[in-house]
């Protein structure tokens, strides 16, 4: 079997991109990855905010070595799936339902010819919307696994509501104009992106390889119109009835240290979910758990597998 290593500036030979029309006609990046041999089963992988999937090759490929066919997809808007904003660096959503419908729309053709069990796996974002598109039926995995997923923003001493009340006002007046200047997060003059990613330098290396090396899929800063569906979409996943729906096995992996999202909000979700399984890694760790020095990537990807084997284990 291939070292995983060897993914983190190279795609598989056997992986193939192809296209994914959406209702309206509108195209999504997809990226296959068969098994080989018997299948363990099937992952469908969905990246975060900006994302490109390639960071996730190194994480991806454990999984493949084990027997697992991956797909991953693009949300409409970011990587090799178009852009929706004024330009092409700010990300912009109008509704968090939009991309929804779009992931409805994958799994329909996906699932009837992925070998079982189907586990869906998000990071950030895409672990928001996984978990949302359990909530909404538009998918229906075995299993869940959520990597530092999206699930609130911490505000500080400001209640949650009268940010996302602001932040919704002032995406009515300029929905696609930069919610910041740069980076995943407004930050200080002088502070290194890196710092709230990852503490592999290695591994950040080779994220900007990557954007060095295929610009034309990289995305910036999100706009108003984004964060204000982003707060509307966290605020609707949080409700308790809607999560006591979840009726499948849940792993959630946060970190104390996630300066993107909210280790409360993580938290307060999992306790929420009939078959939640929660990890917390302290503050020494950064927003990319599967990205961070060997020590903590090794340890969450064994919890990974760990969980796997019971909650969606080989036919």
């Amino acid at each position: 079997m291939s070292d995983p290593a060897r993914y983190r500036r190279a795609y598989p030979q056997d992986g193939a991109f192809s296209v994914e029309t959406m209702a309206d006609g509108w195209p999504l990046r997809r990226f296959d990855w068969p098994a080989e041999g018997v299948p363990r089963g099937s992952i469908l992988f969905l990246a975060g905010r900006g994302d490109l999937f390639e960071k996730s090759l190194e994480a991806l490929a454990h999984w493949h070595a084990q027997g697992w066919a991956i797909t991953t997809i693009d949300w409409r808007g970011q990587g090799g799936s178009g852009r929706l904003g004024e330009d092409a660096s700010t990300g912009h959503i109008d509704n968090f339902a939009t991309w929804i419908a779009d992931l409805a729309l994958v799994w329909r053709r996906w699932q009837p010819k992925a070998p079982g069990p189907q586990i869906v796996m998000g990071h950030s974002m895409g672990g928001h919307l996984a978990l949302r598109g359990v909530i909404d039926g538009a998918v229906k995995p075995s299993a869940l696994v959520l990597s530092a997923p999206m699930l609130g923003f911490s505000t500080g001493k400001v209640p949650v509501g009268m940010v996302a009340g602001l932040i919704k006002l002032a995406a009515r007046l300029l929905p696609k104009r930069r919610a910041w200047p740069d980076n995943e997060r407004p930050s200080a003059p002088g502070i290194a992106r890196q710092t709230f990613l990852t503490h592999d330098d290695g591994r950040y290396a080779d994220e900007i390889w990557w954007r060095e090396t295929h610009p034309e899929i990289v995305l910036g800063p999100p706009s108003l119109g984004w964060l204000a569906a982003a707060y509307a979409s966290t605020q609707y996943v949080a409700d308790r009835q809607r999560l006591s729906q979840v009726q499948l096995p849940v792993l959630l992996l946060g970190t104390d240290g996630d300066k993107l999202v909210s280790p409360d909000a993580i938290r307060d979700i999992a306790a929420k979910l009939p078959e939640g399984q929660l990890h917390m890694y302290p503050a020494s760790v950064g927003h990319e758990i599967l990205r961070e020095v060997d020590a903590v990537r090794e340890d969450a990807i064994a919890r990974i597998d760990a969980f796997l084997a019971t909650a969606a284990p080989a036919s």
